[in-house]
């Protein structure tokens, strides 16, 4: 079953790790401080695709003239990037691991129909060092 995920659960301010009370670790450095990596599991990616809403675009496009920030599309973005690194994290536990190191996210336009957002990273088994 899918999880809520708290992105600061998981990532820390400075691309630390957070481990969270089950013990899943995601970083975005190679080296996780205080734990080892005991085995790579493989690469893994959370994908999603947003598509736009045309009042939004609308109202965006009044706001861009304007100036300022564009609240719902920052809004929409920031749902997009919890929906990604939710399905990279599910996708690393499939495979047996309890971290992921060296995450990443990537933005693109898909096909000026809507916005990718892919989390990635690599799946991992991590200890704790004592």
């Amino acid at each position: 079953m899918p999880h809520t995920v708290n992105r600061m659960d998981y990532v820390g301010e400075f691309g630390g790790a957070n481990p969270t009370a089950s013990g899943f670790v995601v970083t975005t450095t190679e080296h996780v401080a205080g734990y080892e990596v005991l085995e790579a599991h493989g690469e893994v990616f959370g994908l999603t695709v947003r598509s736009r809403n045309m009042f939004s675009d609308i109202g965006s496009g009044f706001k861009s003239i304007l100036g300022g920030e564009l609240k719902g599309l920052t809004k929409a973005l920031a749902a997009s990037r919890e929906e990604a690194l939710t399905r990279m994290i599910d996708q690393a536990k499939t495979l047996g691991a309890n971290g992921v190191v060296m995450m990443r996210f990537d933005v693109s336009d898909a096909r000026d129909m809507g916005t990718e957002v892919c989390a990635y990273g690599t799946a991992v088994t991590v200890r704790k060092l004592s």
